[in-house]
């Protein structure tokens, strides 16, 4: 499995979190910032199955 997979789901998790307590105390900056990160996490996650594919594994 390739590290940026793991990076991916780290911040995928942290965009969640980041969401969810923006939503909750309503922060918008804090709920966009969360969708950015799980976004970027989302991204990781296709580049490091991109490489997994492209390595074989």
């Amino acid at each position: 499995m390739d590290k940026d997979r793991v990076i991916g789901s780290a911040k995928v998790v942290k965009g969640k979190v980041k969401e969810a307590v923006g939503k909750a105390v309503g922060d918008a900056k804090l709920e966009t910032e969360g969708k950015a990160d799980k976004a970027e996490g989302k991204v990781h996650n296709i580049v490091g199955g991109l490489k997994d594919v492209l390595r074989g594994e």
